[in-house]
C-alpha cells in the first residue's frame, strides 16, 4: 500500500540525517534578485561533508539496517560518496560498483570516505546488474539512489529546512531520478499548500516530463551527460507517484541555460556548482522570463558541487549563451579590400568575441566573386531580440547571414574547425558521436569504423566530463554495412550531414 503524504511527513520530520549531514544555509542571491526583480534564495547543498544532497537520503536509509553485515551499491558519482560517508559514520561496510569509465577524482573520493570500489563496465547499467549480483552472492543491502521510501524522507529534510528559513513563494528543484523532488514536494505541500515547487530538468535528460506525457513511467532512448547528476532514463515509480501528485509545475533548460546559471552562482556567491547543481537555478530564471514572475521569494537547491575542473572551460564558453549574451552567426562577404571594415562598421560598435575567417574555395569562377565565410560571435545586450536585429542589419547590407546561436554543431565542433573544405568533391557522411573518456575509446573507434572508411574530418576536444563529443565525416560511408558497423560501435551518434553550419563551413565542394 503506497505510504500517505501525512506518513511521509512524519518520517521526514524524524529522520536523524543530522548523525552525518549538516543543515544547510539559505543564501540570498544579490545581484540576480537585482536584476530579475525578485528576491532569489539559494540552498546550499554543495556545502555537505559530501558536496552534495544525497548524503541525506543514503544515511536516512542506510541508519535502518540495524544489523545488517553492509550495503551494496551502484552508481558514477554523488550517491556513491553519501553512501560510503554513510558506512563510515555507522561503522558499516560500503560496497560500490562504479562504471570503469568513471574519472579517478570520483573514485578516489568515495575511497577516501571509506568505501570499497569495484570497476565494472563501461556503464551505469552493468554496474548495477553487478552490484544487485554482489548484493545477493554476498548479502548485502542493496541501497538505491532515489527510488526508495527512506531516501526520499532523507532528501525531504531539505524541504524542512527551507520551510524553517522563512516564507517563500516558489521552490525549484532538479529532478533525475525524481527523490528530491518527491521528499521536498510532498514535505512543503503538506505544511503549506500555498507554496508552488517546481521541477526542472534538462531538455535532453526529461524523464519525468516523458512519464507526466504517458501516464507512467518510460525509458528515454538517450539522455545528455552534460548533467550527469540528473541524466537519468527511467524515473523511479514511486518518485514518479509522489512528483504527479505534489508537484506544481515542470520546466526544461538548455545546457547553455545550465553553464549560465552556474555562472550566476559563482558570481553572487562564489559557489562552484556542478550541471546538475545549477539545473534548478536555470529552471528559476526561465520561469519568471516566461511567466513574468516580480516580487516573490523564490528558493533554488544548489544540489550538487562535485565538479571536473576542466568542464569549467566548457561552462565559460557557454554560459555567455545561455544568458543571451552573445550571437553566433555565419556571414558571406565579398573577397575584397575594405570588406572587414565594411563588416565591422554594419556591426555598429557592437564588441566581437570570435571571428573566425577563411577565403571559400567554393565560390568564385569566371562569373562569380570570390566570397569568405565568417563564423563570427557578437556580444549582445539584447538577448533574442538584439540578435534578429544584427541578422536583419547584415542582410540590409547585402551579406548572406545565418544565425548559428542555437545550433549545436556549430558551438559544440564548427567553430574549432573552420579553415578548409576538401579539395575536390567527396560522397561524405557527417556524424556526432558520444565518446566515453577512458583509455581506449578512441582504439575502439578507429578499429570498428576507421579501417573500413576513410575518414574525413574529425574534431574532439576534452570537456572534462565523463564523456565527450566527436564530430567525424566519412567517405562513401552509405548501405548497410556501414550501418550495422555504427551499431557495432553501440556509441550514441546522430548524423549532422544536413546541419547549416557544415554545410556553410565544411562541405565539399558540389561534382562539376
Amino acid at each position: 500500500m503506497a505510504k500517505t503524504s501525512a506518513e511521509y511527513l512524519r518520517d521526514i520530520v524524524s529522520a536523524p540525517v543530522y548523525r552525518a549531514a549538516k543543515h544547510t544555509p539559505v543564501e540570498p542571491m544579490t545581484g540576480l534578485s537585482e536584476r530579475i526583480h525578485n528576491r532569489v534564495l539559494v540552498k546550499r547543498e554543495d556545502l555537505q561533508p559530501v558536496h552534495s544532497f544525497k548524503l541525506r537520503g543514503a544515511f536516512n536509509r542506510m541508519s535502518q539496517l540495524v544489523g545488517c553485515p553492509g550495503v551494496i551499491t551502484a552508481s558514477a558519482g554523488n550517491h556513491a560518496q553519501g553512501v560510503a560517508l554513510s558506512g563510515r559514520e555507522l561503522g558499516m561496510r560500503s560496497v560500490i560498483v562504479m562504471p570503469v569509465t568513471t574519472p579517478s577524482i570520483k573514485v578516489n573520493a568515495v575511497r577516501g570516505f571509506g568505501g570499497e570500489v569495484i570497476l565494472h563496465g563501461e556503464g551505469f547499467d552493468a554496474a548495477q546488474a553487478k552490484a544487485i549480483e554482489l548484493s545477493e552472492l554476498e548479502g548485502l543491502e542493496y541501497v538505491p539512489p532515489f527510488d526508495d521510501e527512506a531516501v526520499i524522507a532523507g532528501q525531504g529534510t531539505i524541504g524542512l529546512e527551507i520551510f524553517q528559513s522563512g516564507p517563500v513563494d516558489r521552490v525549484f528543484v532538479p529532478v533525475g531520478g525524481g527523490g528530491l523532488a518527491a521528499g521536498v514536494a510532498v514535505l512543503l505541500k503538506e505544511l503549506d499548500p500555498s507554496i508552488k515547487v517546481i521541477g526542472v530538468e534538462p531538455e535532453e535528460s526529461a524523464c519525468l516530463t516523458a512519464a507526466l506525457e504517458a501516464g507512467e513511467p518510460v525509458t528515454l532512448d538517450h539522455v545528455s551527460l552534460f548533467a550527469e547528476g540528473v541524466a537519468v532514463k527511467t524515473i523511479g515509480a514511486e518518485t514518479f507517484r509522489l512528483c504527479r501528485d505534489h508537484l506544481d509545475e515542470v520546466v526544461t533548460v538548455s545546457s547553455d541555460e545550465i553553464s549560465a546559471a552556474i555562472k550566476d552562482l559563482f558570481d553572487d556567491n562564489r559557489a562552484v556548482a556542478e550541471p546538475a547543481g545549477a539545473t534548478s537555478l536555470a529552471g528559476l530564471k526561465k520561469y519568471v522570463a516566461t511567466h513574468d514572475v516580480q516580487g516573490e521569494t523564490l528558493v533554488n537547491i544548489l544540489s550538487g558541487a562535485n565538479l571536473n575542473f576542466h568542464t569549467l572551460r566548457y561552462i565559460s564558453e557557454r554560459a555567455e549563451l545561455g544568458e543571451g549574451g552573445e550571437g553566433i552567426f555565419a556571414v558571406s562577404i565579398p573577397e575584397e579590400q575594405g570588406a572587414f571594415l565594411r563588416f565591422c562598421q554594419v556591426l555598429d560598435g557592437r564588441m566581437v568575441t570570435e571571428f573566425n575567417y577563411r577565403v571559400d574555395e567554393r565560390s568564385g569562377g569566371q562569373d562569380r566573386e570570390h566570397q569568405a565565410r565568417i563564423f563570427v560571435g557578437v556580444q549582445l545586450k539584447g538577448g533574442a531580440d538584439e540578435r534578429a536585429a544584427i541578422a536583419d542589419a547584415l542582410g540590409d547590407a547585402g551579406y548572406d547571414v545565418v544565425d548559428l546561436s542555437d545550433d549545436e554543431i556549430a558551438k559544440e565542433h564548427v567553430r574549432y574547425m573552420v579553415g578548409g573544405v576538401p579539395p575536390s568533391p567527396v560522397n561524405e557522411r557527417v556524424f556526432s558521436f558520444e565518446f566515453p573518456e577512458h583509455p581506449g575509446a578512441l582504439t575502439r573507434f578507429l578499429e570498428v569504423l576507421g579501417t573500413r572508411w576513410n575518414i574525413t574530418a574529425f574534431h574532439y576536444r576534452s570537456q572534462g566530463m565523463d564523456y565527450g563529443r566527436v564530430l567525424a565525416g566519412f567517405e562513401d560511408a552509405d548501405g548497410t554495412e556501414f550501418e550495422e558497423h555504427l551499431t557495432e560501435l553501440a556509441f550514441p551518434f546522430a548524423e549532422i550531414t544536413d546541419d547549416p553550419s557544415y554545410q556553410l563551413f565544411l562541405a565539399p565542394a558540389a561534382g562539376e
